[in-house]
């Protein structure tokens, strides 16, 4: 079988003409992105619009050049996300887009309109057959199984329970209605160490399940929890962690990979991938702030495989010396794993591993320098 391929974009650039924005245009037509389009499709950017205070996430002015090409390849195409399972900002279609407005993806801005997923609330969903190894079938915001395409544009960072996001997670967690978002965290929940407790009360602000109770120290009911992680990047002490309820924390990502497959059933032919791998923070953007990154930036990449993109950009992080001022603990040297640097709990690669199994794509990579 061929290699799946993979084109590449540096941060290098000489003028005007090979600006990064330029290089993103050369990206989308190298990697055949204008073929998946056909005239009047209603073409979905699934993107991150970043939590409210975060800063990691794709600049604006990025998706309105993929809106510009989308259209000029005939599709009509509106940038989504579905709504997320805490509370925050994103929790509900109101909040969701009102943060979105505010962190620059406003139509004026880039000329698309934004739909939410998964509605107002987060129930509007369809079930998808898949049939696979913890999942018949998947729960999948409505108005994405209505678009004709998806083109995934991930941010690619660190994230504390699957180790790093980037396609797949962008396609899988976030296009996830939120019980779908439910059932993918459901092999985790919150541990807290008693003597590190300060009894802040940041868990309970955040915790979308009301399952804290703040006293001398913060206690959780288990029975409540539905194993979003929030707490844990919330607490100023590190005083949460994560307790496995399921048979291995790499459930949680085989979850995650099986909801991607659920998301683009149908749509194989109709969707494209494009990573940025910059800002590479050591969590998600779902968190209200951006941490230094781990690594300098390395640029953007493109393809038509998830599974392959995901590790070609996780070897070309690895490839790289960690930078000793960020969150990085240790494996600071090139060709070290920085994943198992900033989260040594996690395996990373189940959800390529599984990706690959399933069928979503493929590990074995040809990277393509793009000039």
């Amino acid at each position: 079988m061929a290699k799946s391929k993979v084109y590449y974009v540096d941060m290098k650039a000489k003028d005007k003409n090979n600006n990064l924005i330029n290089k993103l245009s050369q990206l989308f037509y190298k990697a055949g992105f204008d073929e998946l389009i056909e005239k009047d499709d209603l073409f979905g950017i699934k993107l991150h619009f970043g939590e409210e205070g975060n800063t990691g996430f794709i600049r604006p002015v990025f998706i309105r050049r993929l809106v510009e090409e989308i259209k000029k390849s005939q599709g009509k195409p509106f940038l989504t996300d579905a709504n997320t399972l805490y509370v925050g900002t994103r929790a509900n279609s109101i909040d969701h887009l009102n943060t979105a407005i505010a962190n620059g993806f406003g139509y004026s801005t880039v000329q698309a309109p934004l739909v939410i997923a998964d509605g107002l609330n987060g129930k509007n969903y369809r079930e998808v057959e898949i049939n696979q190894k913890h999942f018949d079938r998947v729960r999948i915001g409505s108005e994405i199984c209505d678009a004709d395409g998806i083109l995934s544009v991930a941010h690619f960072k660190g994230h504390e329970l699957t180790g790093f996001g980037g396609s797949i997670k962008n396609v899988g967690m976030g296009l996830g209605s939120r019980s779908g978002k439910q059932q993918m965290h459901a092999v985790v929940t919150s541990e807290i160490t008693v003597e590190d407790c300060i009894a802040c009360g940041k868990c309970a602000e955040w915790c979308p399940e009301d399952a804290f109770e703040i006293d001398d120290v913060s206690e959780l009911n288990t029975e409540k929890c539905v194993g979003c992680g929030e707490c844990m990047v919330t607490c100023p002490t590190d005083a949460i962690g994560i307790e496995l309820v399921g048979e291995s924390q790499e459930d949680m990502q085989e979850r995650m990979t099986e909801y991607a497959l659920g998301v683009i059933k149908d749509k194989e032919d109709k969707t494209g991938y494009i990573n940025f791998v910059m800002d590479v923070s050591p969590l998600c953007d779902c968190v209200g702030w951006s941490d230094r990154p781990i690594v300098d930036d390395i640029g953007i990449l493109a393809s038509k495989d998830p599974v392959a993109i995901d590790q070609a950009s996780a070897d070309l992080i690895n490839k790289q010396p960690g930078r000793k001022d960020s969150a990085l603990k240790h494996n600071h040297g090139a060709g070290e794993d920085k994943f198992k640097g900033i989260h040594p709990e996690v395996d990373w690669t189940a959800q390529l591993a599984h990706g690959e199994t399933i069928g979503l794509g493929s590990r074995d990579y040809e990277l393509i320098k793009v000039d």
